[in-house]
């Protein structure tokens, strides 16, 4: 996949124009104009960028696509590791290396830290990333709210940090997770209680999903399946935490902090990929 930030805004843009569709399938013709490209320059660039054509792609926005995931790739968090489900993980594929911090620090509040931040563009639009020394401590999207609400959402998390623009000091962690084949380090800055849930959560391999129950009960906490829901959608590290991965019983996406459009454009990506790559 090109790391081009051209190609990343190009490519969103084309996302966003196949979601305003709400499901009606727009031609190939259609697509490449919104991304102001020729349909054959179009459908190479995102074919490389996806690894499958544009229209296959459709398919994996659909509504229904994730009650399919739900029936073809469920995993059971107890026994992915048994099974080698979570070597697939994009987390380890990305040499992701991460760390907790104290219940001592979460309880802080941030006092002591500094956070660096800056706005880069990914393969879902515009990505306000934010790092301590340790690593990566959170990813918000800005597709469907302002800069300054994801600023103020994410600052909010840990009022008492010192926070300042850095973004060439985050720019090899990010090229790392835009898959340069380098290291990346993550910085999980949370509960003990939402910790355990992250770490669930990391446990799910690209292309599959599992439901919140099934969280709740591979973390020791079988009934505290609505604390769980909390836990996920408190993530600061949208993406590389994979939320996104985590459905309703029914099939139904359930809540996505980034805007659900932003959920199915990532469960859809990862199912292209994982697909291209059987």
């Amino acid at each position: 996949m090109s790391n081009n930030p051209y190609h990343y805004d190009l490519i969103a843009r084309a996302l966003d124009f196949i979601d305003e569709t709400d499901g009606q399938r727009p031609s190939l013709e259609q697509v490449a104009g919104a991304a102001g490209l020729s349909p054959a320059h179009f459908q190479r660039l995102f074919s490389q960028w996806v690894g499958v054509s544009p229209k296959r792609y459709q398919q994996y926005l659909m509504l229904d696509h994730a009650k399919s995931l739900l029936q073809n790739r469920f995993t059971l968090l107890d026994t992915a590791h048994e099974t080698g489900l979570s070597g697939a993980s994009r987390l380890h594929d990305l040499f992701l290396r991460w760390e907790a911090m104290s219940p001592g620090e979460y309880a802080a509040k941030g006092a002591g830290l500094t956070i660096r931040f800056g706005w880069f563009d990914g393969p879902f639009g515009e990505m306000l990333v934010m790092g301590t020394a340790r690593g990566i401590c959170g990813i918000a999207f800005t597709a469907e709210c302002s800069r300054s609400d994801a600023m103020l959402d994410m600052t909010a998390r840990w009022p008492e940090a010192e926070f300042t623009e850095s973004p060439e000091k985050l720019q090899p962690w990010v090229n790392a997770i835009l898959g340069d084949g380098s290291e990346a380090k993550l910085h999980l800055m949370g509960g003990p209680f939402q910790i355990k849930v992250w770490e669930a959560l990391l446990s799910i391999p690209t292309g599959h999903v599992t439901t919140y129950s099934e969280i709740a009960q591979s973390i020791g906490h079988p009934k505290a399946v609505r604390a769980v829901g909390t836990a996920v959608g408190r993530n600061p590290v949208s993406w590389l935490i994979p939320c996104h991965r985590a459905l309703r019983k029914s099939g139904g996406l359930g809540g996505y902090h980034w805007g659900l459009p932003v959920k199915r454009a990532l469960l859809a990506w990862e199912s292209a990929r994982l697909e291209a790559a059987e």
